[in-house]
């Protein structure tokens, strides 16, 4: 179980929630990158936000952001975002974009999510941008694969019990958007095993 879940509701939903209700959500997409990791293996690559992150401090994600203008939504925003917050070069890399995964609402930061699904064949060389990257993880896509590990995590938010799914990476608990996106890619990698 990777969807969040509010056990009791005393008074409605909560504070986070009731803010978000009624605003238009914004367009975001996020690049679901299968890469080789040095030792050979397939790797999704993703990003340690910083702690002084307003909207997800110290959180796990996918390389992504908001839509600009400007850009091709969904591919061209995953791709612009990820050479800005880990200089994925997409020609130097052969990245191939494969397609996108389900739309997933990030109800806390107001957006729509497109997660952009793509393939690199060789080993990107990446480095973070230091003001909107901590650090970057090589995670193995087994840790997503069906029957992988997951841990049920109850905590409080705004007097309201929760109750969510993680992926053990590590020192690192994967959860909410990049979890629920990544549960998908489990699923779809499960089904063509």
């Amino acid at each position: 179980m990777i969807d969040p879940v509010v056990l009791g509701q005393p008074g409605g939903r909560p504070d986070w929630m009731r803010r978000r209700a009624g605003l238009a959500p914004r367009d975001a997409a996020g690049l679901v990158l299968l890469a080789p990791g040095a030792d050979g293996d397939a790797h999704v690559i993703l990003t340690v936000r910083p702690g002084g992150d307003m909207r997800h401090p110290g959180q796990i994600s996918l390389p992504g952001g908001a839509a600009d203008p400007a850009d091709d939504f969904p591919v061209g925003t995953a791709l612009r975002e990820a050479a800005e917050e880990i200089a994925l070069d997409p020609a130097a890399a052969g990245v191939e974009i494969l397609g996108t995964l389900d739309v997933v609402d990030v109800r806390v930061s107001g957006f729509m999510l497109v997660p952009v699904m793509a393939v690199a064949s060789r080993v990107p060389v990446l480095a973070r941008h230091q003001r909107e990257v901590n650090a970057i993880l090589w995670v193995p896509v087994t840790t997503f694969l069906p029957g992988a590990p997951i841990r049920s995590v109850e905590e409080e938010r705004d007097g309201y019990l929760l109750r969510y799914g993680v992926f053990p990476f590590g020192d690192h608990d994967i959860w909410g958007a990049t979890a629920r996106v990544l549960g998908q890619l489990g699923a779809v990698l499960g089904e063509s095993r």
